[in-house]
Order: structure tokens, then sequence, then C-alpha cells
């Protein structure tokens, strides 16, 4: 018995990376792959129909060119439309899906050029204000601008 508690199991924590995104090995295959930015329940769902993959499957379990299929589904995705996180591209006008930095650095672009062009939303992104008509009057008040009164100072008069 005390061999027996003198023994420990040591378990390797695999991570897998799936495009750009450490998945742990132990998630399965429908869980792990939100876990990537851009990638929603339902895009999950769909990669493991088309590519017949068992979404009670382990990540651990996926051999290189699953993972490489998957990725180029992730890519590529053959979705409606209104599964895509980009439809009607104001650049290209197609419908697109982005996954990853990609998705980061297009909605920081958005939000320059929404700055840039002055909207509404633009200038309340400037203002660190919050942009879709939520009130201010006891949230947002993080930021350092103050939406109370302000007190007169007290110190030394003139």
């Amino acid at each position: 018995m005390a061999e027996e508690k003198k023994r420990t199991v040591e378990r390797t924590e695999s991570l897998i990376r799936i495009s750009g995104q450490d998945i742990s090995g132990s998630k399965k295959v429908y869980i792990g792959l939100t876990k990537i930015k851009g990638v929603s329940w339902v895009i999950s769902n769909l990669a493991c129909k088309k590519l017949n993959i068992g979404k009670n499957m382990k990540i651990d379990e996926l051999g290189k060119p699953m993972i490489e299929k998957i990725e180029n589904f992730l890519k590529t995705l053959d979705a409606p439309d209104f599964l895509k996180n980009r439809c009607g591209d104001l650049e290209t006008g197609e419908s697109k899906h982005l996954i990853g930095v990609d998705l980061d650095m297009r909605k920081e672009f958005d939000i320059k050029r929404l700055k840039q062009i002055k909207s509404y939303r633009g200038l309340r992104h400037s203002l660190k204000l919050p942009v879709r008509g939520q009130r201010t009057r006891s949230n947002f008040r993080k930021s350092g601008i103050a939406v109370g009164v302000k007190r007169p100072k007290i110190g030394k008069k003139s």
C-alpha cells in the first residue's frame, strides 16, 4: 500500500496547434475548435459534419492530415453567407470568414476607419465611451472621464 502512494501517475498535457491557436489535446473536437477566435459553435459543428469527424473525438486522436484539413476548411469556409463574420466586405464586396489574428487586425482597421471619417461610432470609440447606445449615467466611469458634477477645489484663496 505504501508503494501505491509513492507511485505518481504522470500525465503530459499535449497542445495541438490549429490555425495559430494552442488547444488542449484532452478536449473534444467540437469544444476545442471554439477556442479559435472567430470559430463559433455553429462553425465548429459544421466543420465536424463536413469533414466527418466525431464531435466526441479527442483532439489528441486527430492526425496531421486531419488537422491540415480542418485548417483548410476554416480558411475557405464553405458555408452560407449569414454564418460568415464578414458579410459584404467594404473593400471587396464579397463575404468571407476571418479567424485568429486576421479578425483582430480587420476589427482594428474598421475602428480606425470610423475614427478617420469622424462618424458617430468613431467619435464614441475615440472618447472611450460606449458605442452601441448603452446608458452612461452609472456605468463606463473607468476611463477617467467624469460624467457627474465636479466639486470645486478647496485650497488657498487669492
